[in-house]
């Protein structure tokens, strides 16, 4: 019977796949319960909130003053490649992407409503790690004979830690290809050619074309030519986004203060499967908030790290305020928004409950799921037609496929100074060999953007989540072991910690070029 045929190729891997997702980020494994915290969980928030402690609540007291900063313009620069508010852009550009949309919607339906407390509190204690992050990145950079500055985790590591910690560089840059291929590329190409589809009614490989070319103009160009563009679209579709979403909201004010019991009475309380979550306990909130919200804001996965290295500043805090902001505004702000219209808005909505169709008043409670249950609320809050199109899903698709945009772009960065940096550890490597290199991974990128953006990638989603556990660990293992020289840099010590295999640079050893907050 072709029920009992053996599965085969792709889906034969599914199941194993899903398992080691699940286990690490759910803790369960074929289904059954094995450890009621997962693993990740416990790492994420234990190392964030000993961060915080250590940091001594330095990124919830300088919260506003850094966001006044961001917006401050200086005539002052110091090294680099592009201006502290272009960096903050490109992390931002990797970080604004599916996780924002579909990934929300994807926590409220494995873990309700209360996952979205969960986000918070990951975005929160993530904001601690995203500062130690940036601040380490302009710390322990390096630069080329070119005279271009670039960095990252496998800087910080390679200088701050010595040549005996080279492996847990190395460690990091395969996770960082690994997680650059999926959730970097593929989810977000699969994404882009869907909304593409929904948006035009053209085939997702024509959508994938259309990106693949667009992200190739842009890269060719290197790290100026990407903080450019970012610094550009982000601020701008940001800003648009949360505009929608608060208008949105506006209008059904009324049934906000209902949103919010859920969120909080589902972080702490049993609730029972009804509508389209799965979630039941405070435990399956709490793994969908943390695995979306790491999904998201990418705190302590150290992808933003390396655009924040080549920030024009020699004041390694100031980029750490930076890089702090980055994880605020992408969850706290954003996700928060995309998180409250689906919760709030009201429409015409079905679930199927004992096997019949009922009526729902909300996205979250139907039977949608991922991108469809944003796009579907934003429809029923502006359900008014624009070429036979809902302006609220025209709203939706437009946001995602900008977002998707320009997460190619920076996840592109990522990927290539991983590879770049694996290709510096053979004998023989050149500068002349690192642009050959480069331009081929570029090319390679675009291809997988136009594959992705059509294949099934159901192994591919399954394969995100571990992806960024690949790419999360060995970071926060260099965080934690570099967290004195954080906790020094917070407190004003620009030069704090040792620098192996070189001279600390002199940037760090004379004034700063630039003061504390200023961004552009």
């Amino acid at each position: 019977m072709a029920a009992d045929a053996p599965v085969s190729g792709a889906e034969a891997w599914i199941a194993p796949i899903t398992n080691i997702s699940d286990f690490v980020w759910v803790g369960t494994w074929n289904g059954a319960e094995i450890i009621p915290i997962p693993p990740m969980v416990v790492i994420l928030l234990g190392a964030g909130l000993y961060f915080m402690i250590g940091l001594r609540g330095f990124p919830i007291l300088k919260l506003f003053s850094s966001l006044f900063g961001v917006f401050r313009k200086s005539d002052k620069k110091g090294e680099g490649e592009i201006s502290p508010f272009a960096a903050l852009s490109t992390a931002l550009s990797g970080q604004v992407g599916t996780g924002n949309l579909a990934g929300v919607a994807t926590a409220i339906t494995l873990g309700g409503p209360g996952a979205i407390f969960w986000m918070w509190i990951t975005a929160l204690f993530g904001m601690a790690l995203a500062f130690g992050e940036g601040s380490l990145a302009v710390r322990y950079r390096e630069r080329t004979a070119e005279g271009q500055y670039r960095g990252g985790p496998m800087s910080y590591i390679t200088y701050g830690l010595g040549s005996k910690w080279k492996w847990l560089a190395i460690l990091f840059c395969l996770g960082t290809l690994f997680s650059a291929m999926v959730t970097g590329n593929s989810i977000q190409a699969n994404s882009f050619g869907d909304s593409f589809n929904e948006l035009t009614g053209a085939a997702e490989w024509i959508g994938g074309s259309i990106a693949a070319i667009a992200v190739f103009i842009v890269i060719i160009g290197g790290i100026k030519s990407i903080g450019n563009v970012a610094e550009k679209i982000v601020p701008t579709m940001a800003a648009l986004y949360i505009i929608m979403a608060l208008i949105a909201l506006i209008l059904n004010f009324g049934d906000l203060p209902e949103t919010f019991s859920r969120i909080f009475n589902g972080a702490f309380n049993t609730q029972s499967a009804t509508g389209g979550f799965l979630g039941a306990s405070i435990i399956i909130a709490m793994r969908a908030g943390v695995a979306r919200g790491l999904f998201s804001n990418e705190a302590g996965q150290g992808s933003t790290a390396i655009a924040h290295a080549v920030a024009q500043t020699n004041d390694p805090a100031m980029q750490g305020r930076f890089a702090m902001i980055g994880t605020f505004i992408d969850t706290i702000v954003i996700c928060t928004m995309t998180a409250l219209v689906m919760l709030t808005v009201q429409g015409e909505f079905t679930a199927t409950v004992g096997g019949a169709q009922v009526a729902v008043e909300h996205a979250w409670q139907s039977d949608l799921n991922g991108f469809a249950m944003t796009s579907g609320a934003f429809a029923a809050a502006f359900p008014y037609d624009v070429a036979g199109i809902p302006i609220g899903t025209l709203i939706a698709s437009l946001a995602l496929l900008l977002f998707v945009f320009t997460t190619l772009l920076a996840w592109s960065y990522y990927g290539e100074r991983a590879i770049t940096y694996l290709y510096d550890q053979t004998p023989g490597a050149s500068l002349a060999g690192e642009k050959v290199l480069h331009t081929i991974w570029r090319v390679l990128w675009c291809v997988i953007i136009f594959v992705g953006s059509f294949l099934p990638l159901e192994l591919v989603w399954r394969l995100g989540d571990i992806s960024n556990a690949a790419m999360a660990l060995p970071n926060i293992v260099a965080l934690l072991a570099l967290s004195g020289v954080v906790f020094a840099i917070a407190r004003g010590n620009r030069a704090a910690g040792k620098d192996h295999g070189r001279v600390t640079p002199n940037e760090f050893v004379t004034e700063a070029t630039i003061e504390p907050g200023d961004g552009r």
